[in-house]
């Protein structure tokens, strides 16, 4: 665990740290990747260094589910990056500003924050009747082990999944949609560099959305979802997510990739 740990850890920091160091990088679409990187670091830093003390923890729930809610934030204003970089290149510097770069991460990290307090303030007053968890984490079976389920956090809980998931989802996919619309009716250069831009955005949101459709899921299947496929699933989304960020972005972005050879191969 400290291994995998080590190794999510020095992916994204890494390419983080190359955005950081290249003024020619300090463009709203690489910093925003920055940001989703670092909010990787953050989640992975929430996930494995408590597993290696305890197994249950307070803290855990709540940082776990506002780092994640942030990702489809951070998705949806990556989106509208590219759509106002390819729908609007003559307005893109006057509309993607540092002001508007800021907006978008305070909102991305507040947000999610403000709705995540709510729901766990709500389950720390809850009474437990079970203490055997059928996951290597406490997630979303957290609720599975109260003794009765509360009416706050099932009304809020929707609030929460429209608000914090849904909507951006929506976002993003209305986003995209007009980004391959314009695209489809431009010249074949126009479309190639969409496809370049968009393609490692798009591979991370199916990516994230799937695993978090489990997680949400996973409380409602309750013993039925079988033990092997739970634990397959449980260790993609603390695993197979934070370590794939950084290679397609590292890979499949030319200008960070070209920095990365520089940055390893430097004589």
């Amino acid at each position: 665990m400290f291994a995998l740990y080590s190794l999510i850890f020095c992916t994204n920091s890494t390419i983080v740290y190359i955005i950081w160091i290249h003024k020619n990088l300090h463009k709203p679409m690489y910093i925003f990747i920055a940001a989703l990187l670092l909010n990787a670091v953050l989640y992975s830093t929430t996930v494995y260094p408590k597993h290696l003390i305890d197994f249950l923890s307070e803290k855990q729930f709540f940082t776990f589910y506002t780092l994640g809610s942030s990702e489809f934030f951070l998705l949806a204003a990556m989106a509208y990056d590219r759509y106002v970089a390819i729908c609007k290149p003559l307005q893109y510097q006057t509309i993607m500003g540092k002001t508007t770069v800021s907006i978008f991460l305070a909102v991305a990290w507040l947000v999610p924050a403000c709705h995540i307090v709510v729901l766990t303030a709500g389950s720390a007053e809850a009474t437990l009747c079970n203490f055997n968890l059928k996951g290597i984490f406490c997630n979303n079976a957290v609720y599975t082990l109260q003794c009765v389920k509360s009416r706050l956090i099932t009304v809020f809980g929707v609030v929460a999944l429209i608000d914090l998931v849904i909507l951006p989802m929506f976002f993003i996919v209305f986003t995209y949609s007009n980004i391959f619309i314009l695209t489809y009716q431009s010249c074949k250069e126009v479309r190639k560099k969409a496809a370049e831009t968009c393609l490692p955005h798009l591979l991370v949101l199916f990516s994230f959305s799937y695993l978090s459709i489990y997680d949400v899921s996973i409380a409602r299947v309750e013993s039925d979802f079988p033990k092997t496929a739970r634990l397959i699933m449980t260790l993609q989304i603390v695993l197979y997510h934070p370590l794939l960020n950084p290679f397609i972005y590292g890979l499949k972005m030319k200008d960070i990739s070209k920095q990365l050879k520089r940055f390893f191969y430097h004589d």
